[in-house]
């Protein structure tokens, strides 16, 4: 096996010197926590993304749970998700009282199908109050229709968009409508992990542009509380708050949004050094027998948070298993995005999903390999990765 220094990770953070001293520059300030960073970083957000509000929060998880309280939606409501996705998408409704449910797959970009949407929105055995697309990869899904469906069965819409910070929807007459834009759903949330698109170590945000939302938000990440007189039952001094609801302390820091706005300025160069790598690969595998990358919308501008390949194993006579094995034995190190949710062991036995529930979703993971993706791999990276794919899945 090639040395741990050698092996090239499936995603890796990229932090500059510059990025290094804005942290120290917040951490020798007199704010270390909630301070005027986490505004910037906020405004940074929503000014690029073309949303009127954000708000900073301490993970991906907590930005999804908090979109979903603050639609104040009724115990037990349904939410329609994607299977192929990470528990979050589905456990934020858990955590809000809600109920996950799915709908199955486009097989070529495997985002969730508008038409299989549709179908589990006109059940009128299920009372569903809200839909949760996710943009698999980078790769936007079909909001234009998702937005339509969901307006026309009453149902609110939260973008899952922490793999699509970057990307966009083209408009017709050129240039992007931004994902994160809110001009299709309610809110959307974002996730800063080391391996998306910017990070703050950990962090998330939900963007809005309803004002209503954003007020509750900003409650809802500290304990529920208020200093805004208009709220409160009395006002005794300028030391006083009350709690107004249940909240949570899913604050962000100011040393993490020092970092956030910092990688912020080089998102841009993120997304389009993604894009090249993602032209490489599609060059490269386009002719192989058994081989085939998910398919980027011709309408969809993606930002590559992943770059997946379908390969078929039992044609290839090699398991998974050993693929990855051989791989990493040439010093490329892969993953597998995502073992479908409704197939994990808690969802089968609190709400009865069995095998063949989403047969799209099911063969997508059997055939799924997530092979190196973020924008500091040099060139001679992207071709060892080439190599080393061509040699093995051949």
């Amino acid at each position: 096996m090639a040395g741990l220094e050698n092996i090239i990770p499936y995603g890796r953070q990229w932090v500059t010197p510059d990025d290094i001293s804005e942290v120290m520059a917040a951490l020798a300030s007199d704010w270390l926590t909630q301070g005027p960073r986490v505004a910037e970083f906020e405004d940074s957000l929503a000014s690029y993304c073309g949303a009127k509000y954000a708000v900073a929060v301490s993970n991906g998880t907590a930005a999804l749970h908090l979109a979903c309280l603050a639609l104040e939606l009724d115990k037990g409501a349904d939410v329609v998700t994607s299977p192929n996705t990470f528990l979050a998408s589905a456990n934020c409704a858990l955590y809000s009282g809600l109920h996950p449910r799915f709908a199955d797959l486009d097989p070529d970009t495997c985002n969730i199908d508008p038409a299989r949407l549709e179908e589990a929105l006109k059940n009128k055995k299920k009372k569903v109050k809200a839909v949760i697309p996710v943009h698999f990869g980078g790769n936007p899904c079909d909001m234009l229709a998702i937005s339509a469906i969901a307006r026309e069965h009453g149902a609110h819409v939260i973008e899952d968009a922490c793999h699509a910070l970057g990307a966009g929807t083209k408009k017709r007459g050129g240039g992007l409508d931004r994902t994160g834009s809110c001009k299709y759903s309610d809110m959307t949330v974002f996730s800063f992990h080391p391996v998306k698109h910017i990070t703050t170590g950990e962090g998330g945000a939900v963007l809005t542009n309803s004002r209503k939302l954003y007020d509750r938000l900003n409650i809802l990440r500290n304990h529920g509380m208020t200093r805004d007189p208009k709220r409160m039952t009395r006002n005794p001094g300028p030391w006083y708050y009350e709690m107004v609801e249940l909240g949570y302390n899913y604050r962000i820091t100011d040393l993490q949004c020092a970092l956030g706005t910092s990688q912020m300025k080089r998102l841009d160069d993120f997304v389009a050094r993604r894009r090249e790598i993602a032209a490489r690969y599609d060059n490269a595998f386009k002719d192989m027998e058994f081989v085939r990358p998910l398919a980027e919308s011709p309408w969809s501008f993606s930002s590559y948070h992943l770059y997946v390949l379908r390969a078929d194993f039992k044609s290839l006579k090699k398991s998974r298993k050993k693929v990855i094995a051989e791989l990493l034995e040439l010093g490329v190190r892969t993953q597998v995005h995502y073992i479908p949710v409704h197939l994990q062991p808690y969802y089968i036995r609190e709400f009865g999903y069995r095998p063949g529930d989403f047969p799209v979703a099911e063969a997508y993971y059997e055939s799924a390999l997530s092979i190196p993706m973020f924008p500091m791999m040099a060139g001679k990276d992207v071709g060892r990765v080439i190599a080393a794919v061509r040699s093995v899945l051949a």
